[in-house]
C-alpha cells in the first residue's frame, strides 16, 4: 500500500534500498536560503536528492504575486524527471522543520496528479536519533513524468475574495497567533490577517517532540474549526503559502480529505492595496 501522507522514520528505513522510492530533502531556512542545502551536504539520507524552495519550488517573484509562487508546470516537471521521480515512484520527503517545508513539496506533487508522496514524520531530527546520514551524493537514472494537473485543489486570490464575499468558505492562517493578530510582521511589508479567516498555526499540529498528533485528535481539531463548513470548503493560506501545506497534510492524515491551498497566500493578498485587511 502507497504512503500518501506520513511514513514513520521506521518505516522508510525498512524502504531505504527500494528502487522504487526516491527520497527528497526540503530543508530551507528563510532567513539564509542557501543553509539546506549547505546541511544537505554535511549529511543527508541515503540517496536522497536536494530541492531548494526558491529555486526549485516556486517560481521567480514578480510584482503581482507573494514570495513563494507556484513553479512553472513545465520547468517543475523537468526536474522531478531529473530527480528520478516516475509515475510510479514512490517519493518520500522531509526537512528539519517538523515538514514546515516538506509538505511544500508534497502537496506540489499531489497538485501534479502523483499521490503517492509522503512527509517523514519528524524529519531528519527524528531520523538521526536513531539512524545515521551519509555525504555520498546519489546516483541518478532521470526517468520521465508526466503530469495530471489537479487545479481544483488551489484558489487563487480571486475566487478566495469571491468566496468569502459568498461566505462559501473557512479561510485558515497557519501562521503564529502574533502575526495573524498583526501585533508582529517580520517578513511582509503589511501586517494583519485576510478577514474573517481563522487561526490555526501550523504548529498546534505536533506534539512537544515535534511529531504529529494522531488522526483522531487532528480530526476533531478541524471539525471544530471549520464548524458546518464541508472540508472541502476549507481552505489554508500562510505568509506565502508554504507552511499552509502543513494544514492541508494534518487534515489529509486525519481522513479529511480534499481542503484547499490558497498559493498566494499573505504576502500576494496585500500586493493589492484594495484588498481588505484584518488584525487581532
Amino acid at each position: 500500500m502507497p504512503f500518501t501522507s506520513l511514513i514513520s522514520v521506521q518505516d522508510l528505513h525498512a524502504n531505504l534500498q527500494n528502487p522504487d522510492w526516491v527520497i527528497v530533502d526540503c530543508r530551507f531556512s528563510l532567513a539564509n536560503p542557501n543553509l539546506g542545502e549547505i546541511l544537505y551536504r554535511h549529511g543527508h539520507l541515503l540517496n536522497a536528492r536536494y530541492a531548494h524552495l526558491d529555486k526549485d519550488l516556486s517560481a521567480q517573484i514578480t510584482d503581482f504575486t507573494g514570495r513563494h509562487p507556484l513553479p512553472d508546470v513545465r520547468v517543475l516537471v523537468e526536474k522531478l524527471g531529473a530527480w528520478g521521480i516516475s509515475n510510479h515512484t514512490q517519493v518520500i520527503v522531509y526537512d528539519d522543520a517538523c515538514g514546515a517545508m516538506a509538505a511544500r513539496l508534497w502537496w506540489l506533487l499531489r497538485w501534479l496528479g502523483h499521490e503517492k508522496v509522503a512527509v517523514l514524520d519528524g524529519g531528519i531530527v527524528h531520523w538521526q536519533k536513531t539512524y545515521s546520514l551519509t555525504t555520498a551524493l546519489p546516483k541518478i537514472k532521470p526517468v520521465t513524468f508526466r503530469p495530471y494537473l489537479n487545479d481544483a485543489l488551489r484558489l487563487d486570490a480571486r475566487q478566495v475574495e469571491n468566496a468569502l464575499a459568498q461566505k462559501s468558505i473557512c479561510l485558515v492562517d497557519a501562521r503564529t497567533p502574533e502575526r495573524y493578530r498583526g501585533e508582529v510582521e517580520p517578513i511582509d511589508p503589511v501586517a494583519g490577517h485576510i478577514p474573517y479567516a481563522k487561526n490555526r498555526p501550523f504548529q498546534t499540529n505536533l506534539t512537544i517532540d515535534g511529531l504529529f498528533l494522531s488522526p483522531e485528535k487532528l480530526r476533531a481539531e478541524f471539525i471544530a474549526l471549520a464548524g458546518e463548513t464541508a472540508v472541502e470548503n476549507v481552505v489554508h493560506y500562510c505568509g506565502s503559502g508554504v507552511t499552509a501545506c502543513h494544514n492541508v497534510l494534518a487534515m489529509e492524515y486525519a481522513g479529511l480529505k480534499g481542503s484547499k491551498l490558497y498559493a498566494g497566500s499573505w504576502s500576494e493578498w496585500i500586493r493589492n492595496k484594495n484588498r481588505c485587511v484584518s488584525k487581532a
